[in-house]
């Protein structure tokens, strides 16, 4: 415990960016980074204890998707009158749980579904017009299980159906990622259970044109509530510029314990890999958290 308390002080008050003040920071770096973010942010009692979506916020039907694909330039106005926005909602489990949350409004609703950070404008040639919007529930995987949560149902003059929209505010309740930090790079893209202490997983990595052949290592590191992995590439570059290449790998990870109840975590991102990528997210769950 003294040991990582030291390296986290270190980490902090030497990192700048994702190099130290004298070296590169290794995978054991990053993975105490990664564990004490995870146990500290609040991060793991959202992941206990809070809401974590695990399907698409959004459901709609299938013309719908596809004319929204092909006029992915599109933007969303609101168009016309907009009902009040309930101060809190319920939503219940499968195993008969319930929890009251609070409520998003219909256009951040409809912001949410924009590629842009703000609506359209009416006027705007290219937006898919908002008419009107009911609150509604939907059918949402989470990672309690199944669940009917509030949903905004919004409609539109120039699409050929209603989308549904999730209503919960995440913003107020706390999100996994807000409490971690969004957009940092990530290693690890999935990883596939063999058996309880053995997990197959995929990585994507960098390399140098032209130079040595790097020497890749899969890394983890196990703790009693984590498992953080990733990804060491050792390659000799005398003037420390080069040409780099995307490359992806895989390989096995053999831990000292079942895996369990233990989140995985990517060392770099210090996400659950779980949440973005095609992984369980607990031992003996096979379905696709993408």
């Amino acid at each position: 415990m003294l040991r990582l308390l030291v390296t986290l002080l270190a980490v902090t008050a030497l990192a700048r960016g994702d190099h130290l003040l004298l070296r590169s920071l290794t995978f054991d770096d990053y993975a105490t980074r990664a564990v004490w973010t995870w146990r500290l942010s609040g991060a793991a009692e959202i992941w206990r204890n809070g809401f974590v979506p695990m399907g698409d916020l959004s459901q709609m039907q299938q013309n719908v998707k596809e004319q929204i694909l092909r006029d992915e330039e599109y933007g969303f106005a609101v168009a016309g009158p907009l009902p009040a926005t309930p101060k809190e909602a319920w939503i219940r489990y499968d195993d008969g749980s319930t929890i009251r949350v609070p409520v998003i409004s219909a256009r951040q609703a409809l912001v949410a579904l924009s590629p842009y950070e703000t609506e359209a404008s009416v006027q705007d040639g290219q937006a898919y017009k908002m008419t009107s919007a009911t609150l509604t529930t939907m059918r949402l995987r989470t990672l309690r299980g199944i669940a009917t949560v509030p949903a905004w149902r919004l409609y539109f003059s120039n699409l050929p159906g209603p989308i549904d929209h999730l209503a919960v505010d995440q913003a107020t309740l706390g999100t996994i990622e807000d409490a971690v930090g969004r957009d940092r790079p990530y290693d690890i893209t999935g990883f596939q259970m063999l058996d309880e202490q053995t997990l197959r997983v995929s990585y994507d990595y960098g390399v140098c044109l032209g130079r040595s052949t790097p020497t890749v290592r899969l890394r983890s590191d196990e703790r009693a509530d984590v498992v953080v992995l990733g990804v060491e590439v050792h390659q000799h570059i005398p003037n420390g510029l080069c040409a780099g290449v995307g490359k992806s790998g895989e390989g096995v990870v053999r831990l000292r314990e079942p895996l369990g109840d233990r989140v995985v975590l990517d060392a770099k991102s210090r996400g659950p890999i779980c949440l973005h990528w095609s992984a369980p997210c607990h031992a003996g769950q096979s379905t696709s958290a993408s």
